[in-house]
């Protein structure tokens, strides 16, 4: 890899541990400040509404910045954003908090470094080598983020060893998601200019952000879009919440919990690329994620929370297979100039998509212990793997990438 890469990877994995610190905590923090799950809902949708809107500000202006300066300036909100959430407890200030911020509610990245980091990464990285590559950025967040999931609940243990209030200690833990905006920050200042490292971009700044592949995009957006919907009623704070309604999970407990849900997800992440040698990257997607929705289905109809959990594992172990997958083929299909704006233009639909569901799962809850949201979140699943299956079980990368070229 190159310095720029391994700089990236190391961010990567460092917002990995407080993206699943914060993922489990905010749940807990929330429900302990006696916000109802309506309430720790609409936070969580703030948070993705916001990431949404930020992912496509930067991405739109991608080809005319240089990506250091976008992950610059994404490191100084990381910072804000944690200094926020440890100085308010107002629902309101919260929500706007989540909005205007980078808090990552799920275990996976919906946040506005993601497709600016892609962008990098696929620049300074053969097409050979790209679901190799992902696998490993991938890779080091997700054992970094179950690290983070299982450090979840120091705070509440220490409080209570401690005779604390344990609302106070977790909101002031969100200083550690501070603490990790700023080496992310430090890490980036290091980053070069893409655009002088990276021989295969136009050295002229395009005047459109998509330019030839836009059907070819939008497509593909309007697929990963149903897919994070579904994934909105299944985000890792919500499963937090069902576990504790349904089963009555302690916080250490749930710490533990998604701490081997995000080991799993993240060790098996290295079988993409060996898959997608044989299989292909579109069957290597739709092959692992089927299984994985159908486990989800199963888990809400689990009689204890032994089998849940055990459900949730099985799902875990499968559902990430097709991350770095999925990464490469939106990296194959269209231009290097356009891979910013692609790769924003494919995630903003899908943090959209899973922004708007978490609140109907909170109400869900609200009403009902019983995983509707995990069963409304299996379907939909499974139905974006049947429609991607069907639509591009043929298409080869680079047909993909002359059809959205000739189609645009």
């Amino acid at each position: 890899m190159t310095p720029d890469i391994r700089r990236v990877v190391t961010g990567r994995a460092v917002r990995g541990f407080a993206d699943g610190f914060v993922s489990v905590l905010l749940a807990q923090y929330l429900t302990d400040l006696g916000f109802t799950p309506t309430e720790v809902g609409a936070v969580v949708t703030a948070t993705l509404l916001g990431s949404a809107a930020l992912t496509l500000g930067f991405g739109l202006i991608g080809h005319r910045a240089a990506l250091r300066t976008l992950l610059l300036v994404a490191a100084v909100i990381m910072v804000v954003t944690g200094v926020g959430f440890a100085s308010t407890t107002w629902l309101w200030a919260l929500l706007v908090l989540g909005f205007v911020g980078t808090l990552n509610p799920s275990s996976g990245d919906v946040s506005v470094f993601l497709p600016t980091e892609q962008a990098m990464v696929a620049a300074q990285t053969d097409a050979t080598r790209r679901p190799h590559t992902f696998a490993r950025y991938n890779l080091g967040a997700v054992l970094a983020g179950a690290v983070g999931a299982l450090a979840s609940g120091f705070p509440a243990r220490v409080a209570r060893n401690q005779g604390w209030d344990v609302a106070v200690t977790q909101r002031w833990s969100f200083l550690l998601y501070a603490a990790a905006g700023i080496v992310v920050l430090v890490l980036y200042l290091g980053l070069r200019d893409h655009r002088d490292t990276a021989p295969d971009l136009p050295r002229g700044r395009p005047t459109r952000a998509l330019a030839t592949s836009r059907r070819t995009v939008l497509e593909l957006s309007a697929l990963f879009s149903l897919d994070s919907a579904g994934g909105g009623f299944v985000v890792t704070s919500l499963l937090v919440l069902w576990l504790h309604l349904r089963f009555d999970l302690s916080p250490g407990t749930t710490a533990v919990v998604f701490f081997a849900a995000s080991l799993l997800a993240g060790c098996s992440q290295l079988l993409a690329p060996r898959l997608a040698s044989r299989l292909g990257l579109v069957r290597t997607m739709v092959f692992t994620h089927l299984p994985a929705s159908i486990f989800l289905i199963l888990a809400a109809f689990a009689p204890n929370g032994a089998i849940a959990v055990a459900l949730l594992l099985c799902r875990a172990l499968l559902s990430q297979i097709d991350v770095p997958a999925r990464q490469s083929f939106v990296m194959a299909v269209v231009p290097p100039e356009e891979r910013a704006a692609a790769a924003s233009v494919t995630n903003v639909p899908r943090s959209l998509a899973s922004a708007l569901t978490p609140l109907l799962a909170g109400l869900l809850l609200a009403h009902t212990t019983f995983g509707w949201p995990l069963i409304i979140a299996g379907v939909m699943k499974i139905t974006y793997d049947l429609l991607l299956l069907a639509l591009y079980r043929d298409v080869a990368e680079e047909v993909g990438a002359r059809r959205g070229r000739a189609t645009a």
